[in-house]
């Protein structure tokens, strides 16, 4: 029952964030600007976003509730505790902050830095977490394969507007 209750919690946060993210992109891949734009080739159609970030924060949630029931149950280290809420919540500001910088902003260089760190930190998760979690880490692999992708399309769009 606790590890229901935690995937809902982390389900809630994580699509809270991206409700709260799609709202400062003003508006987004619709917009004139971003039609505009020279695009990568392999850019999914719109509705593969929807489908995947539905897919990634499930999966996510689900990876954070068996990572939080199984470590801060037995484990009193607070730096541990402490570390994870700031990774974690480093995670949301970036995931968040990137709508607002590449759509609403404009600002797809600072947005591409963003997307790395984003990247970069969800590595970090999968890697820190690795020995606790064991075959449980492929619940973040689809986060993390869709960040490259999303890096990559920041990048193109970078690199050739």
């Amino acid at each position: 029952m606790r590890v229901f209750k935690l995937i809902i919690l982390f389900a809630f946060t994580n699509f809270s964030a991206l409700f709260l993210g799609s709202l400062l992109m003003g508006q987004g891949a619709s917009s004139s600007w971003y039609i505009k734009l020279n695009r990568a080739y392999w850019e999914p159609e719109g509705w593969v976003f929807g489908v995947a970030w539905v897919t990634i924060m499930i999966c996510f949630s689900i990876y954070l509730a068996l990572l939080v029931n199984k470590t801060f149950k037995n484990n009193t280290d607070l730096n541990f505790k402490n570390l994870f809420i700031k990774i974690y919540s480093l995670h949301l500001v970036l995931n968040i902050l990137w709508n607002y910088l590449f759509f609403n902003r404009k600002m797809i260089e600072i947005a591409l830095i963003d997307i790395i760190f984003l990247t970069i930190l969800l590595f970090y998760f999968l890697i820190k977490y690795f020995r606790i979690m064991k075959y449980k880490s492929i619940l973040i692999l689809p986060y993390c394969m869709w960040l490259i992708i999303a890096t990559s399309l920041n990048m193109y769009i970078v690199i050739f507007n």
